[in-house]
């Protein structure tokens, strides 16, 4: 087990943090340049030894069980990479919502159309070779890196997975997804690398409803608009609802894990220590 930890040229407290853990399987590695995510997985991945390779962004977290349950299936059914299930939550980790993740079947049947693999790349585990064959992270996509990514894997071979909540994904306004417009532009990058048809609607009433959550009902109505002319008439809709109420995307991720009591309880259940132990340190 190794831990490598690749700091972006950051200027916050983490080589601080860094300098008073003393622990042989951790390396730390800090970029005088900041170079964006995907030269940071490609540094991370440079340096790795083991068999496996795993992601996590500083702002996700995992359940300790994580690794090993991702990594009993594939060795016990041969596959090369996998995911597993997620729940949102906020800075302090309190669960927004969260439910079972889609099928590996359903992952390669989509996958070509939008990013299927749910959760970003803090939820995939690949084996080394895979990814060597595959070829890096392209430094030039900002907010597409990781779909880029799972195509070229998904063409290799089919994803395996584990249906628990195993991680954990913060939500927050800083979040590089966020930044919906760029995300819109590179959609066209992957469509011609590979030759695909992506799903334009669906992207723009994700981009949409992101802005909703973030009180850009102008930006909202905006990109349900884009939707519409893309052929999804259903977002006439979503333009009304964006103008006329802007509390509704919020209720709604309340309510998004109704019906999920029992994966909600079970991502609590290690999500709790690690929040008790963000309280006292």
């Amino acid at each position: 087990l190794e831990v490598l930890v690749v700091d972006d040229a950051s200027t916050d407290a983490t080589n601080e943090m860094m300098s008073r853990l003393v622990d042989p399987r951790v390396r730390y590695m800090k970029k005088t340049v900041s170079e964006g995510v995907s030269a940071a997985r490609n540094t991370g991945i440079s340096e790795a030894k083991g068999r496996w390779i795993a992601f996590l962004d500083d702002d996700d977290v995992w359940s300790p069980e994580k690794l090993a349950r991702q990594v009993s299936v594939m060795e016990t059914n041969g596959t090369a990479w996998s995911f597993a299930g997620d729940v949102a939550v906020d800075n302090e980790l309190n669960i927004l919502g969260g439910g079972p993740p889609p099928s590996p079947d359903e992952v390669v049947c989509f996958v070509e159309r939008h990013n299927s693999v749910p959760a970003g790349a803090s939820n995939v585990v690949v084996s080394a070779e895979a990814l060597a064959a595959a070829g890096p992270f392209d430094i030039e996509l900002t907010n597409s890196e990781d779909w880029d990514m799972w195509i070229r894997l998904a063409r290799a071979g089919p994803p395996d997975s584990v249906s628990r909540p195993l991680v954990a994904i913060t939500y927050h306004d800083d979040n590089a997804s966020r930044d919906m417009d760029s995300m819109l532009r590179q959609l066209d990058l992957v469509a011609k690398r590979y030759g695909i048809r992506i799903d334009r609607a669906r992207h723009l009433r994700w981009a949409g409803w992101h802005a909703l959550l973030n009180g850009r009902r102008a930006d909202a109505a905006r990109y349900y608009a884009r939707a519409v002319a893309a052929g999804d008439l259903a977002s006439l809709g979503r333009i009304a609802v964006a103008i006329v109420d802007p509390g509704f995307a919020a209720r709604r991720k309340r309510r998004g894990s109704v019906g999920h009591d029992s994966w909600i309880a079970e991502a609590r259940a290690w999500l709790e220590p690690l929040k008790d132990a963000a309280r006292t340190s």
